[in-house]
């Protein structure tokens, strides 16, 4: 797509179409706080002053009649928090209570190559039908949308492991084209995934170069994690390379003990693509155990066709010493079966959930690879893999190209259920565990990763910066206390330390407790940006 072109046809799209109309509010003065403007910058105590939904000034001993005073001294002030990998639907979560008491005040979703298609009368293979209905709703944080290649290649492929025909590429490129005019962020892929997996290379090229031109980016979660982590990374620079389009990495990892050597030399190659010209960084969460579905326990090729293949080929003798094998191995560079916990499973087998397969096996008097055989027919469920080491994991938060995400929707400790505690304390671990205990970076270095960072990959203007003129997303914090509570054993904890939200020039938290206040937006891209 030609650079003018975008311009022209989605400058109107910059700012949200209908901007709900707020009671008018008092202006709100912080006063003697610590600020971080979300550059990396040095900080510096001064006032804050908000009028609206904008940063109306900056400086000391600031004066405004009508305005309500804050005392924030103590504390540091900084952009509010940019989930640049998030799957919050803020449908069902309008409140967003695990991401916003975290600092979060703007949600970036559609990843993994899996983007949101509810909406009445939604055009069902991109995001806009679901930004459009968001527009309509109150919600607490701020959203902006990737659009999927695995919902196009589910809508217009099907769940078929085979090339794309002319035909159906073109469709899928034109949807493309029709998602960055709805307002898109950009173009991810989950290739770990079905059907978004059994996209090849030239496929994924030709549909992020439609994004040519817009500054727009094609992020992947890409196609291996561990043994095979180097020919992933040459993946996803090779469809950035060709495409002619920036690239990010989703939560960059070397996964699994015999691959944590792997994390300096994938550094070197992603470093090597950027001295080449290629605008590349990635992401990543601050623990050391992603989560994904059990199924990603098994290859690929025998979850072709859809889940009731799935089970067909787990039933077939002849695919067994196969599968077996491949899981196996799978467990082994984990570490053990006791590196798997189960997250999430249905009613007959709620008996799982919160399980490691390891002592649950032996709880139970069954060989591990057969209990999972039976948790998967039974229909399966989430993990959590602890397959990452804590020295790669703080390298990766702390390099010059790496961004903060959650990779984890927004819960509440009143839903309940399993979840993975980066739902809840991804930002402030950052800030509590890394910055202040382990000092692997400023405390500047990681709000900007959390905030001006983000904004700038994204195109999000005014956006991730403290500056008069800016949006009014601001997060007052303790340095000296803020703490991710939640465990992988007790995940529903909200984090300490964080005292204020700001969203939009509104308090979405207030004195650490959430005030009900829906002021958040629909986001989108602007190509002059």
């Amino acid at each position: 797509m030609h650079r003018r072109t975008f311009i022209g046809m989605t400058a109107a799209l910059a700012v949200p179409r209908t901007l709900r109309a707020y009671p008018r509010q008092r202006a709100i003065l912080l006063r003697g706080g610590t600020v971080y403007d979300g550059t990396g910058a040095a900080p510096v105590v001064t006032d804050l002053l908000i009028r609206g939904d904008r940063i109306d000034r900056i400086g000391r001993n600031l004066t405004d009649a009508g305005a309500e005073i804050i005392d924030v001294r103590n504390l540091a002030i900084a952009p509010g928090f940019i989930d640049i990998h998030s799957h919050t639907n803020l449908v069902s979560q309008p409140r967003a209570e695990s991401k916003v008491r975290q600092g979060v005040t703007t949600e970036i979703v559609g990843q993994d190559g899996s983007s949101s298609v509810s909406g009445e009368g939604a055009d069902f293979t991109s995001p806009g039908g679901y930004l459009r209905q968001l527009e309509q709703r109150e919600i607490a944080v701020n959203i902006a949308s990737m659009v999927g290649t695995g919902t196009l290649r589910g809508r217009v492929v099907g769940n078929a492991d085979r090339p794309a025909t002319a035909a159906e590429l073109d469709t899928m490129k034109r949807h493309v084209r029709q998602a960055v005019l709805d307002g898109a962020c950009g173009l991810s892929s989950g290739l770990e995934y079905t059907p978004g997996g059994f996209a090849d290379a030239v496929e994924l090229a030709a549909l992020a170069g439609e994004l040519r031109g817009t500054g727009l980016s094609y992020a992947s979660h890409m196609r291996n994690e561990d043994d095979r982590l180097f020919a992933a990374i040459e993946e996803a620079l090779f469809v950035g390379r060709v495409a002619g389009v920036p690239v990010h990495i989703s939560h960059l990892k070397a996964q699994g003990q015999r691959n944590w050597w792997k994390a300096d030399v994938a550094f070197e190659m992603i470093e090597r693509a950027r001295a080449e010209g290629i605008d590349v960084h990635f992401d990543r969460y601050p623990y050391v155990a992603y989560a994904t579905n059990l199924s990603n326990l098994f290859p690929i090729r025998a979850r072709d066709g859809g889940n009731a293949a799935f089970l067909a080929r787990l039933r077939d003798p002849a695919e067994q010493p196969h599968i077996e094998t491949y899981v196996r191995d799978k467990v082994a560079q984990l570490g053990s079966w006791d590196a798997v916990m189960v997250t999430s499973a249905d009613a007959e087998i709620a008996w799982a959930r919160g399980r490691r397969l390891g002592q649950l096996a032996a709880e139970r008097g069954a060989e591990p690879y057969a209990l999972l055989r039976e948790i998967m027919f039974a229909g399966g469920g989430g993990m959590v893999g602890f397959g990452m080491s804590e020295e790669n994991t703080a390298k990766i938060l702390a390099h010059p190209l790496g961004m903060i995400c959650s990779d984890a929707g927004a819960s509440s400790i009143e839903r309940g259920g399993s979840v993975h505690p980066r739902a809840y304390g991804s930002f402030p671990r950052v800030l509590g565990h890394y910055v202040r205990e382990q000092r692997v970076m400023p405390l500047e270095t990681a709000i900007h990763k959390m905030s001006g960072m983000p904004a700038a990959k994204l195109r999000l203007p005014g956006r991730g910066r403290i500056a008069p003129g800016a949006f009014a997303d601001v997060v007052a914090f303790d340095p000296d206390t803020v703490a991710d509570r939640a465990t992988f054993e007790q995940p529903h904890a909200y984090p300490t330390g964080i005292a204020h939200v700001l969203v939009n020039g509104a308090f979405v938290v207030r004195a650490g407790d959430h005030t009900g206040t829906l002021p958040g937006r629909v986001l989108r891209p602007d190509p002059r940006g």
